[in-house]
């Protein structure tokens, strides 16, 4: 075995005496001040980068004589799992190590080396050294997801290498090691109208969250307070008292205190408990009912707004009665389709309430906390492509699939195992995709890669996530720097030219990923499970791209592409893949989300998600070292007018831009609206009418600009106000 040393050869260029060398920390914090010629100093942290591999990364990695001795040692040593290793054959490793270091990667920003080398890297298991470089990881990543096959482990490589696919963390993080987490971390379960449904509800929860995993959960089948149990009136405490036993597991499953567990629960708007439900997240709430950690959604059909227009009253139908009269939970019902039948039948107690009572409640509570998440639950519905009905979404409110129900015995076990749903999520970055020299084989690359994730994952402590996992293959190809590419080209996010790009953009990718889905079928031999009976199948899905031309509506969109090289697809080529999805299938049943992206946005010097920046130098607080800076990607000091933030552009334009993109996508986007410090609670409510009316499918987080962190004001340079 050999031995470990950390000993690094620094060029004579780079050497610096101790004495002379600046703290790295300080040097980022000078992005938080202006020179004396008012500009932002982004030489600073650049400087800060590279001090932070002289003093810190270079002297505390691991170096080793040879990559068979590393390779040997990190296996020997439990560091790396071998069986994804010894798949390739030596010489393929060799050649892939050299094609990564090739690359010459640079982290062009400070927290993004910080984030990779804290979050990211594997470190000794006393965590005082660390084992790999940013090249090491991206070609364990691509082992692994390459399971063997050659040529998508290079693809994947360079890929990842030029930054134009990211896996998301929990694929990123754990993928090779031998000591690792799931491959996926957000989940989403069923929970029915019965005391085991509920029990194994909260088991799996704990079982999730213990592995680090994010999980939500659909209330609405639960009956409301005070229905009856076994026919005895008022027996039923409702949906709060589940609320408050899941919050204490997640945070009593927390990965051994190294990430807080999470959680977030959906209820139907029309369910007799939902000002109960909402009522749990008001600053003043009763500490018997107060919800602190929990996340809420609220799954509002259409007939909510139409009330509301009207300034009538909507009801709220209690599910026990529905369950019965209709023979299915009240979740998988239209309400919006059976409202009127409902409001007449007689043997379905209701409850009324002001529809417009209900939504400046909702506001309200967007005002406190950001909460709840609104899942617009026909608009979702009409553009799903999968036969059932979605009822919930996750975490981050980008997740949308057809789910099924489980039935369990006495002791929990499964009688019947139905399907819930796990998000499998990686994103491209928009402004390196667009470079790509050939878009199409980018994407593919990243279906297989991400589909490689679902055929690997098993979560086997939760039956019914591994049975929904097997049989659709489901994944979530996500977007990240959408500010960022449309600065860099002096276009103004949610301006004609930028709502037309993302357009035409995510158009492109909906075909190419189809396309993937399509040759991975036809590889295989084999569809998701229930392809037959799809919008795909039938070939209705692709109408809307066969019935009439797409093509950039701005003479600047339509160069953008041509000067990339990218061919649009044009209505022939939708024909030619319409027929031969109808004959051959797809692999995955979802293959688009958009999710908001964190981590992983710092790491690939993106900006994050398909959102605007929500300040042009951001603060983050990160751990003892305490405020981080971070500086828009692409945004120099010639081109800020471009990088307006979040709420100088306002929610009207950050609406336009998902609802161009929302129409290509099949799945949902995390969409977060921003509003100035002068916004009241009507202009929340007014933002959510014309979110509905475009086509949003869900609606994230609700922030205000006094919720920014503090401090996020570039300051003028000390000397210069002397």
């Amino acid at each position: 075995m050999s031995t470990l040393t950390t000993a690094v050869t620094v060029p004579a260029a780079q050497r610096e005496s101790v004495g002379t060398r600046k703290d790295y920390h300080a040097l980022n914090a000078m992005l938080n001040m202006y020179d004396c010629d008012g500009n932002i100093q982004f030489g600073q942290d650049r400087e800060a980068v590279r001090q932070y591999f002289l003093q810190h990364v270079n002297p505390n990695t691991v170096q080793f004589g040879s990559l068979k001795e590393k390779i040997d040692y990190l296996i020997a040593n439990d560091y790396y799992e071998e069986a994804p290793i010894r798949r390739y054959r030596w010489e393929f490793l060799e050649d892939l190590y050299r094609r990564a270091y090739a690359h010459e990667h640079r982290f062009r920003t400070f927290l993004g080396a910080f984030k990779y080398y804290t979050s990211y890297t594997l470190k000794a298991f006393d965590g005082s050294r660390y084992l790999e470089r940013y090249e090491d990881r991206v070609v364990a990543t691509a082992l692994f997801l390459g399971a063997g096959d050659e040529t998508l482990a290079s693809r994947l490589v360079d890929e990842m290498m030029t930054g134009r696919f990211q896996p998301a963390t929990p694929t990123f993080l754990n993928a090779g090691k031998a000591q690792r987490g799931e491959l996926v971390s957000c989940f989403l379960l069923r929970v029915e109208d019965n005391l085991e449904s509920i029990g194994r509800g909260i088991n799996s929860a704990l079982q999730l969250s213990k592995r680090g995993g994010g999980v939500a959960l659909l209330l609405t089948n639960l009956r409301e307070q005070g229905a009856p149990i076994k026919k005895i009136e008022n027996q039923s405490s409702g949906v709060v008292p589940v609320m408050k036993l899941l919050e204490d597991s997640f945070s009593y499953a927390n990965q051994l205190g190294a990430r807080q567990g999470a959680g977030a629960v959906y209820l139907h708007a029309h369910h007799p408990d939902i000002m109960r439900f909402l009522d749990t997240k008001r600053e003043n709430a009763d500490e018997k009912i107060r919800i602190k950690t929990l996340s809420l959604g609220v799954v509002v059909p259409d007939i909510t707004f139409e009330l509301a227009k009207r300034n009538e009253d909507m009801r709220l139908f209690s599910p026990y009665d529905v369950e019965r009269e209709y023979g299915m939970p009240l979740a998988d019902l239209s309400v919006s389709e059976h409202y009127d039948e409902m409001v007449a039948n007689p043997r379905i107690r209701k409850t009324t309430l002001s529809a417009r009572e209900f939504f400046k409640t909702v506001a309200e509570l967007q005002f406190e906390s950001g909460y709840p998440y609104l899942l617009f639950e026909d608009t979702v519905n009409r553009a799903n492509p999968i036969p059932g009905w979605i009822n919930m979404s996750n975490l981050c409110s980008e997740i949308l699939q057809v789910n099924t129900p489980s039935t369990y015995d006495a002791s929990l076990g499964y009688e019947t195992v139905g399907r819930d749903i796990s998000c499998n999520l990686g994103s491209l970055n928009i402004a390196a995709a667009m470079a790509s020299p050939d878009l199409g084989a980018t994407v593919e690359t990243a279906v297989r890669g991400l589909t490689s994730v679902s055929d690997q994952s098993n979560i086997d402590a939760v039956p019914s996530v591994a049975h929904g996992n097997d049989l659709s293959h489901s994944i979530g190809l996500g977007q990240m720097n959408l500010h960022g590419y449309l600065a860099s080209q002096r276009i103004h996010y949610g301006s004609e030219e930028g709502v037309d790009f993302t357009d035409m953009y995510f158009y492109a990718v909906a075909f190419h990923a189809l396309r993937a889905s399509n040759r991975i079928a036809i590889e295989r031999g084999t569809a998701f499970d229930g392809f037959e009976a799809t919008a795909y199948a039938d070939g209705s899905y692709f109408d809307k791209y066969t019935e009439r031309v797409w093509e950039p509506a701005t003479e600047r969109v339509r160069k953008l592409f041509a000067d990339a090289g990218i061919a649009l697809p044009t209505q022939a080529d939708w024909r030619e893949l319409k027929e031969s999805v109808r004959e051959h299938g797809i692999y995955n049943q979802y293959l688009q989300a958009v999710p908001p992206t964190g981590s992983i946005s710092y790491i690939n010097d993106s900006t994050a998600s398909i959102h605007p920046i929500a300040s042009k130098v951001e603060i983050r607080k990160e751990g003892k070292l305490g405020r981080v800076y971070y500086p828009a990607p692409h945004m120099d000091n010639d081109n800020l007018e471009y990088f307006q933030d979040a709420y100088e552009i306002g929610y009207e334009k950050i609406i336009d831009t998902y609802a161009a993109a929302t129409q290509h996508v099949d799945q949902g986007l995390s969409c977060t609206l921003f509003f100035r410090d002068t916004a009241t609670t009507r202009d929340l409510n007014k933002a959510q009418i014309p979110a509905w009316r475009k086509g949003i499918k869900t609606l994230y987080y609700i922030r205000l600009r006094q919720e920014a962190l503090e401090g996020t004001e570039i300051e003028n340079c000390l000397s210069c106000t002397l």
